[in-house]
């Protein structure tokens, strides 16, 4: 099996441990401080004028209401769209949006080589001249490709020049967003090389996808293709093991930190976890502060005073 092969599955068992390992972090981390900011979209009803059930008296006695699509809805238009970035910073969004909407296109391209090369594992035929489903998987394998990398290469060169342009910015910038972007670009570049010269319908990317799948011995094509599997199967590996996989995040953000309305109860499994929080010491000093001493100790002499 040739080495460049092997390279892969050891990149796609790393992201795929790490991205495991990141959904537990957050999944067990402790409680989050809840921002409680209205609205939240999924108040039934309240959810247009900045409402909340807080507005009903003896509101811990009723039932609430839940607006599921409207939840969806509104996670749909930060992750398509990025809502927040286009009403808050529009100069960003304008590279932010081809960037990460062209990430997803490749997302989808990956998926569809995958399904391509079963497709033809199971003796399906791919190409321009052949059945219906056949063909249609043909050109939205090549649709989905150079659109994605055409549009995510554009929004990281755009993303890179704003962070070293922008002086406001580039106080903010660590290294690893210089190099993240590098990557990305160097990556993109080689692939979109690769499929000019030597790949133009991804064929043999999708034949190698498919010895993958298949475990056995993949044909290697040149020193560009090489170069290209490589460098794909590099920064698959990289993404979780870096804050690009901030999109593992997101989902926790929304649901566990700004959307978490559920009430605290006597009891709860909420009240559970703050009172844990509670018991553990304090670690920073100051001049009003009890350093070593139980935040429930903190704050009832804090209190007393």
């Amino acid at each position: 099996m040739p080495l460049v092969q092997v390279l892969t599955y050891v990149a796609l068992a790393v992201a795929f441990a790490a991205m495991i390992a990141k959904v537990f972090r957050y999944l067990f981390a402790p409680q989050h401080l809840r921002w409680e900011l209205y609205p939240v979209p999924h108040e039934k009803g309240r959810a247009k004028y900045g409402g909340s059930y807080l507005e009903e008296l003896d509101w811990w006695s009723k039932s609430r209401r839940s607006d599921l699509f409207t939840e969806i809805k509104e996670m749909m238009g930060e992750i398509l769209l990025l809502k927040g970035v286009y009403l808050h910073n529009r100069r960003v969004w304008l590279f932010s949006f081809p960037f990460h909407f062209g990430l997803y296109l490749c997302i989808c391209w990956l998926f569809l080589l995958l399904f391509g090369s079963i497709l033809q594992l199971a003796g399906v035929g791919l190409a321009a001249d052949a059945k219906f489903f056949g063909a249609l998987i043909h050109y939205l394998t090549i649709i989905f490709g150079y659109a994605g990398l055409l549009l995510a290469g554009a929004g990281a060169l755009g993303l890179l020049q704003w962070r070293i342009s922008d002086r406001n910015q580039r106080g903010y910038n660590s290294p690893a967003e210089y190099i993240n972007l590098v990557f990305l670009i160097v990556v993109i570049a080689v692939t979109l090389t690769a499929g000019r010269t030597l790949d133009p319908t991804f064929a043999l990317l999708r034949g190698y996808v498919g010895a993958l799948v298949s475990f056995t011995p993949a044909a290697i094509s040149g020193s560009w293709f090489v170069a290209e599997v490589v460098l794909i199967s590099l920064i698959i590996m990289y993404i979780p093991l870096t804050r690009m996989s901030h999109f593992v995040a997101k989902y926790f953000l929304y649901h566990s930190v700004r959307w978490n309305d559920k009430p605290n109860a006597r009891g709860s499994k909420i009240e559970k976890s703050l009172m844990e929080l509670l018991s553990h010491k304090v670690g920073w000093s100051a001049s009003h502060i009890q350093t070593g001493k139980p935040w429930t100790e903190v704050v009832k002499k804090m209190k007393d005073e």
